[in-house]
């Protein structure tokens, strides 16, 4: 075989095998663009859960110093955060 027919061989299959790479490391790039988008999304959410569950818990405490500790006060805690999340 000639020694430039080999080369040529040889480096057609390097172009094709680096266009494969290229393209299947792309397509690893994408994916993990959209892992991270969600993951900005839950973030979000537990940002904004866990502000109201601060609200509540601040409004907890000024009954508790208002009226002094009540079981009905926990209730009302625990009632409010549930119906925070139904209603969504």
């Amino acid at each position: 075989m000639n020694d430039f027919l080999k080369m040529d061989i040889f480096f057609v299959v390097t172009t094709i095998l680096v266009l494969l790479v290229g393209i299947v490391m792309f397509l690893i790039a994408l994916r993990i663009w959209r892992i991270l988008g969600h993951i900005e999304r839950i973030a979000k959410i537990a940002e904004t859960e866990s502000e109201l569950i601060m609200e509540d818990i601040a409004i907890l405490r000024a009954d508790i110093r208002r009226e002094g500790f009540k079981l009905s006060s926990l209730f009302r805690l625990f009632k409010s955060m549930f119906a925070k999340r139904t209603s969504k």
